[in-house]
């Protein structure tokens, strides 16, 4: 079976999400440029943490659509900017993991599909996962 063309609902990355690391690179070079004081080493180390930046954004505008639900199954983000299409026989559960960390509570949607489980956080949603994870048990059939 093969992704459907128009899913009847999708999520994805909040558009300031790769603007902000963006401007997190630029910041980087910046700083490395500042501090470097003729150092090489210090400036490379700096690139490098900027251009590995760059890359997580640039992951969140080629694949900006982390989830993508309808009748047939769900389309989930897979490797760098892959898509995988779960049909619903393949969906085992669809559950939000909730930890405290530091007094700071996260939650993480969780599509389980047997071999495979998929996480979701709110920065990949653009929305709580307790709210995606209800609106994607509601599509189910």
């Amino acid at each position: 079976m093969h992704p459907p063309t128009s899913p009847a609902r999708q999520w994805r990355v909040p558009p300031a999400v790769p603007a902000v690391k963006l401007a997190g690179a630029v910041g980087l070079v910046a700083l490395g440029l500042l501090l470097a004081d003729g150092d090489p080493v210090r400036l490379a180390l700096a690139v490098a943490a900027a251009v590995g930046i760059a890359a997580w954004a640039v992951r969140d505008l080629l694949a900006p659509v982390r989830l993508a639900v309808d009748a047939d199954g769900i389309t989930v983000v897979r490797g760098y900017a892959g898509r995988r299409y779960l049909p619903w026989e393949a969906v085992e559960a669809v559950t939000v993991d909730r930890r405290t960390r530091f007094g700071l509570t996260g939650e993480t949607l969780e599509i389980d599909a047997g071999e495979t489980l998929h996480l979701l956080g709110r920065a990949d949603l653009g929305a709580p996962p307790a709210e995606v994870a209800e609106a994607v048990r509601a599509a189910r059939p």
